[in-house]
């Protein structure tokens, strides 16, 4: 793996987690590789490498070269144990959090959560994002009643590798071991299904934004501040291909149903059901005032509950001077471009590969042969970061 220096690299790295991201989407397009393939600067995915390697580097964001995108709860971990990184964009997007009871529940509003058997995960990972998600999802739906977690009973679950992701908390669901889980993304839905629970709390339905704080919301693009402070004009260059992305997904909305559905290992009716409301801002790229206060949010919220080894000050964190030379970089492609299809402005090099694929359950992902530009997810990244 290359260390970034004063020379210009010969190798950028990307990583995403298995949700929706302007970086899939590129990916899927073909449109990462061919940005650089004139100047010989290859860019990879962690997929690339040995999983124990990619597994440290998608959590620590240690590698100089990688962007990433993907859940904010190893994004701030990772820099408030003072690994230099900067974040360079939010999204924000709605995928189906919500509160799931047995079908023969009488549960079914936030009023009736306090004093309920919380699911609370525990997993053996680096950093145990699945429980920091279950927290704060219930403590978002407990705050619509008034409440806080301290209202109700919080009972942990260990959850197994390789079981599939929500299975431990759905079972003890199904055994009368808790009486509430916390879930979010498409293979919950089909999981729901499964294990035939229902809804009683729709996150998604919350007016308050507040309320809907958790991993993916909103969900950072970081770059380590070493190819930042180097570099610059390489990170402007990639975040305009994420900015062409995002902007390009609104129009072509079955285009990118199929690339969620690969991006998660869901079917069409997890896809259907976990995003719905796929709008014109979706994938949109910001550092707005409004989405920095929500990652703030969730930062006190992690360094409240112990997940930080610091605390983390959001807005020194961020650096919007990229993400500005990305769009205005973006902009003038798109008018020297005019009606040109967006895959097919890709510089002088044909779209690699196709629809990535995955197996149903993330955790049973085995490695295998790195493509030219690996367009499918690593078999280290954790399902629903």
């Amino acid at each position: 793996m290359t260390a970034v220096t004063g020379a210009r690299p010969d190798e950028l790295w990307f990583t995403r987690c298995p949700v929706p991201t302007a970086t899939g989407i590129a990916a899927d397009l073909g449109l990462l590789g061919a940005e650089f393939a004139a100047e010989g600067i290859t860019v990879r995915s962690l997929q690339d490498v040995s999983a124990d390697v990619a597994a440290d580097h998608h959590y620590t964001h240690a590698l100089p070269g990688l962007f990433r995108e993907g859940g904010n709860v190893p994004a701030l971990w990772a820099r408030s144990r003072g690994e230099a990184t900067r974040l360079v964009g939010l999204t924000w997007i709605e995928e189906r959090q919500a509160i799931l009871v047995r079908a023969d529940s009488t549960i079914a509003a936030p009023e009736q959560l306090p004093g309920l058997r919380l699911a609370i995960p525990r997993h053996e990972i680096t950093i145990d994002f699945w429980r920091a998600m279950a927290l704060h999802g219930f403590a978002g739906a407990l705050s619509l009643a008034g409440a806080g977690l301290a209202d109700a009973r919080l009972v942990e679950v260990p959850a197994a590798r390789g079981i599939g992701q929500w299975e431990a908390e759905l079972a003890a669901l199904g055994r009368g071991d808790v009486d509430a889980v916390y879930v979010k993304g498409a293979l919950a839905v089909e999981a729901a299904a499964r294990h035939g629970a229902v809804v009683a709390v729709d996150l998604d339905a919350a007016t308050d934004p507040k309320a809907r704080i958790n991993n993916g919301t909103p969900r950072p693009i970081t770059v380590h501040r070493d190819l930042l402070d180097q570099h610059p004009e390489l990170v402007a260059r990639f975040l305009a291909v994420l900015v062409e992305a995002a902007d390009w997904a609104p129009g072509h909305p079955a285009e990118v149903a199929r690339i969620l559905g690969a991006e998660t290992g869901a079917g069409a009716f997890g896809v259907a059901g976990a995003y719905r409301e796929l709008g014109p801002d979706t994938l949109r790229i910001d550092l707005s005032a409004t989405r920095l206060d929500l990652l703030a949010r969730q930062e006190r919220f992690l360094f409240e509950q112990g997940f930080l080894a610091g605390p983390v000050d959001v807005p020194a964190w961020a650096d919007p001077e990229p993400l500005r030379r990305a769009r205005e970089l973006a902009d003038a492609r798109a008018v020297a471009a005019a009606g040109v299809p967006l895959h097919l402005r890709a510089r002088g090099a044909d779209r690699v590969g196709g629809a990535p694929t995955h197996p149903t359950h993330p955790d049973d992902r085995a490695p295998h042969a790195p493509s030219p530009e690996s367009l499918r997810i690593s078999t280290v990244e954790a399902p629903h970061e």
